[in-house]
């Protein structure tokens, strides 16, 4: 599906409002998912969010380009639809402010773990015919638990 199915002007604005609405009811599971340092969980939302964020941005390019797909909306409905907009904007701001405390998060405890794994490695390292055996870095393991 790559385009809502809508007759008119007001049937695509109440579509698009339901679509915007599920989109920030996701976004604000999967940002809750982050927040609880959950981000595994996340994975299951992906598939649905791909698929409607691909048909939000289709359908905003059409109205954007095509001004009469919502054009002569009643003021209350065309009010609902920036609503669901800005609701979906909000929800959009604080699901990437999650997802970079989540990067900022796991890219600290990688060079942590390269750092220990590093002066590991040179702790190990000496002179002498054993010293480049003695030099491998030991395995690293993640303990991942729900």
């Amino acid at each position: 599906m790559t385009e809502l199915a809508a007759n008119s002007p007001t049937d695509r604005a109440e579509a698009l409002i339901k679509l915007t609405s599920r989109l920030a009811e996701l976004l604000d599971q999967e940002t809750a998912m982050f927040e609880a340092r959950t981000p595994h969980k996340a994975v299951d939302l992906q598939p649905e969010k791909t698929r409607l964020a691909t048909l939000y941005r289709a359908e905003t390019q059409r109205a954007g380009a095509d001004r009469s797909r919502l054009a002569g909306l009643a003021p209350m409905l065309k009010s609902r639809l920036q609503d669901s907009t800005q609701r979906f904007e909000a929800a959009l701001t604080r699901n990437g402010a999650a997802v970079e405390a989540l990067k900022t998060l796991t890219e600290g405890l990688v060079k942590a773990l390269a750092d220990e794994a590093n002066r590991q490695a040179q702790a190990k390292a000496g002179y002498g015919p054993g010293a480049a055996r003695q030099a491998r870095i030991g395995a690293l393991a993640c303990n991942q638990t729900a």
